[in-house]
């Protein structure tokens, strides 16, 4: 009888256990075409509040990065700074968002001579709200991209990012 009561009481976790689990991942699902971006106020590298509402009618790439000063988000912050002329003839401007501090992305600023700003998404509130993370304790975002219309509208979704390709393909499709 004691085997009965444990096997039911682990099965009883179990359920609770992916019960969590699949409300953290409900919450993080990704936007979609049309869907209205979130609003946002994040830090940039400056320590300087930059707010979706600074951005109303104005069209814009945000990009998530897994880390400052990585092989993969610094081959994907070249690619974007290296055609930022491109973007900017296109009036779209260029946001990257990661978990870091603002002194780090201050220091992969400088390092990449990037012209666009990094903001800090510390509290994970933003990366929650659109895919790019899947619990407030995930050490790093996930490398996704939107960019988002004059009107706060979702105009394309990058769910899957090659880094050293991102910005061709997002120049390409605006």
């Amino acid at each position: 009888m004691l085997w009965l009561r444990r096997t039911i009481f682990a099965a009883r976790v179990l359920a609770a256990v992916l019960t969590v689990v699949a409300a953290d991942v409900a919450s993080a699902a990704m936007l979609s075409v049309g869907d209205t971006f979130p609003t946002w106020t994040l830090q940039d590298q400056t320590g300087k509040d930059v707010s979706s509402s600074d951005l109303a009618g104005k069209t814009y790439l945000i990009w998530f990065f897994p880390k400052a000063m990585t092989p993969g988000c610094t081959a994907e912050g070249r690619g974007l700074r290296d055609q930022y002329e491109g973007f900017k003839k296109k009036g779209v401007e260029v946001f990257g968002v990661s978990f870091d501090e603002p002194a780090a992305n201050a220091a992969f600023v400088a390092a990449e001579a990037f012209p666009f700003r990094l903001l800090s998404d510390r509290k994970h509130t933003l990366a929650l709200a659109v895919g790019a993370a899947d619990s407030p304790e995930q050490p790093v975002a996930r490398r996704i991209s939107y960019l988002v219309g004059p009107d706060g509208k979702v105009l394309k979704v990058y769910e899957s990012v090659t880094p050293a390709e991102h910005a061709g393909q997002v120049l390409k499709d605006i």
